[in-house]
């Protein structure tokens, strides 16, 4: 019988001994690794961020929750459940492709209540003002706005003249459009807000029917600006003709001042004289006469022929004018002569 080598069988031991010992190694290492990595995953679902125009809607069990502070915030792994949503101000375009600035005919052509044809475009803006609502209460909040928004527009624009809708009738469609669809949300209770509905831009859908707007709306403008020219010249002139006005008053006035004294003056020397006359009245007419005479006699030139009559009345003046001239001119003087002695 063959023996078998002592040293044989302990390098066997050892050899089973340091397999049985790497088994339970890489078991062990095996275990700590699936906890780490466990741990890892845990670890980074526990937290989430908010951004400063973010909300979120925590939802635990069915139970949703708005979450409105911006920050890190925590939630229980493979219970809650996060959705964030942007609380920043957001459009869309109706009738109209805002990357190309393409009309679409089916969103933007309507009719007004006149019964003409107009392409207007509109720019809805919007945000959320309810988070939770807005990620539950409807599938796609923002195609039920849409949606709404084309409704009242088509309504709106129903309601006025094609001139309304293309000049002066904006800024009223713009305000009764945005009345509208806010009544309409809160009858639908979707989370969203509507913030502004503006017309970006309103044509008739034919060149020429375009042209002739084109020209009402220049003539508006020149009417416009005439009225502005008229007010502008009206401003001017009327502070100028106030104060010739004022000018004139003053000079009216000091006139009447003036004349007032003069006749106080003459009423007062009329009584000074009235006085003296009614104590001697022949010597007081006496004496104004002589002043009288003082004063006129001056200025006249009286003749006397010797005849003794007063109503004797000489034209001396435009004799002595008749030699004047005669003296200035002697070809007229001749003249004169000639025709004297030859009649």
């Amino acid at each position: 019988m063959e023996t078998i080598d002592p040293r044989f069988e302990e390098m066997k031991r050892n050899m089973r001994q340091q397999a049985e010992k790497t088994g339970r190694f890489f078991k062990n290492t095996g275990r700590i690794v699936l906890v780490a990595a466990l741990l890892l995953i845990v670890g980074t679902g526990s937290f989430y961020n908010i951004e400063e125009q973010e909300q979120a809607v925590v939802t635990t069990f069915g139970v949703a929750k708005a979450v409105t502070e911006p920050g890190l915030h925590f939630k229980i792994p493979l219970i809650q459940r996060v959705r964030k949503v942007n609380t920043t101000i957001q459009g869309f375009a109706v009738g109209y492709n805002p990357e190309d600035n393409a009309t679409m005919e089916e969103d933007s052509l309507m009719i007004t209540s006149d019964y003409n044809f107009v392409n207007v475009d509109f720019f809805v803006e919007y945000k959320v003002a309810d988070p939770v609502k807005a990620v539950y209460a409807s599938q796609d909040p923002v195609l039920i706005l849409r949606n709404i928004s084309q409704s009242c527009i088509r309504t709106v624009i129903g309601g006025y003249d094609v001139d309304s809708v293309l000049t002066t009738g904006k800024n009223e469609i713009q305000s009764r459009i945005r009345e509208m669809i806010l009544a309409k949300l809160e009858e639908h209770d979707i989370g969203l807000q509507v913030m502004n509905v503006s017309i970006q831009d309103s044509e008739p859908p034919t060149t020429e029917v375009m042209e002739a707007f084109k020209a009402v709306e220049t003539a508006k403008q020149g009417k416009e600006t005439s009225i502005n020219n008229a007010n502008k010249y009206r401003n001017e002139k009327l502070p100028q003709a106030q104060a010739q006005i004022d000018q004139i008053m003053q000079e009216a006035e000091s006139a009447k001042v003036q004349r007032v004294n003069e006749a106080n003056a003459e009423v007062a020397k009329f009584n000074a004289m009235y006085q003296e006359y009614v104590k001697n009245p022949e010597v007081t007419r006496q004496r104004m006469f002589y002043e009288s005479m003082e004063d006129i006699l001056p200025r006249m030139k009286v003749i006397i022929d010797g005849s003794g009559e007063v109503n004797t009345i000489l034209p001396l003046d435009s004799f002595m004018q008749q030699q004047t001239q005669s003296a200035g001119n002697p070809g007229v003087q001749g003249e004169g002569q000639q025709n004297t002695e030859n009649p």
